[in-house]
């Protein structure tokens, strides 16, 4: 327990503790003899640009269903600004070329500025034979520095395997990127079976909880990437 002890000499009173409080808090007297200003207040967080890609181009896919519920998610939280990229309204070829021709040349302009101005990346894909859909491998490799020094969260959805096998792979892939891939991701096992007809989710707490969890690493990986390349650019 802390006690104050009031030393005082013959004659005079002792200054109560509320008084003393009261005379050490008083502003202090800046040199020209006009009061400290006011501290400032830290700025607001920049919110995280996350550009969502939609992997999945095929028809009766079921990606935009995911992409529903996960964008729901998204736009609840302050502290993200969300962008969409889906692949199926891209039409990039799988022929990479350093001279894409004007047509192509026009589709990038459409694509590559919603990667280069993205903070962060969230990438939802289905599993086709073990792996990722080829229009989501054409995307990556069209481009190269919008990926660097970026974090990289990943949705999957499937059969048995919930989509994970491609999980894996894009993962080796943004490694050779200079991307980061986060540690949890949110996958859909039997993903059908998950969402009534309306593209509801049945029972969401779970699916929730984990999106939350992923997305909060992906905020801390894109803020600290963000601070650090405004220090010292990415040199990969």
């Amino acid at each position: 327990m802390n006690t104050t002890t009031t030393l005082t000499s013959p004659g005079t009173s002792p200054v109560p503790p509320r008084a003393e409080s009261r005379a050490t808090s008083a502003p202090t007297a800046a040199p020209d003899g006009a009061p400290d200003p006011e501290p400032r207040r830290a700025p607001a967080p920049v919110p995280v640009r996350v550009a969502v890609v939609i992997g999945s181009n095929r028809e009766g896919r079921f990606g935009p269903v995911v992409a529903g519920w996960l964008l729901s998610r998204l736009r609840e939280r302050a502290d993200l600004d969300v962008d969409v990229l889906d692949l199926a309204a891209a039409d990039l070829p799988t022929a990479i070329s350093s001279r894409p021709s004007p047509e192509v040349a026009a589709e990038l302009a459409n694509v590559s500025p919603k990667l280069a101005g993205a903070d962060a990346f969230i990438v939802l894909t289905p599993e086709y034979n073990h792996s990722y859909p080829a229009s989501l491998k054409s995307l990556i490799d069209w481009h190269h520095a919008e990926w660097q020094a970026k974090p990289v969260a990943l949705v999957s959805y499937g059969g048995v395997s919930g989509g994970l096998r491609a999980v894996e792979h894009l993962r080796q892939v943004f490694a050779e990127l200079h991307a980061v891939s986060v540690r949890d991701t949110v996958s859909f096992h039997n993903a059908g079976s998950h969402f009534d007809e309306e593209g509801r989710h049945r029972d969401p707490a779970a699916a929730d909880a984990a999106a939350e969890r992923m997305v909060d690493q992906l905020v801390w990986w894109a803020t600290a990437l963000r601070a650090a390349k405004e220090v010292r650019p990415y040199g990969g």
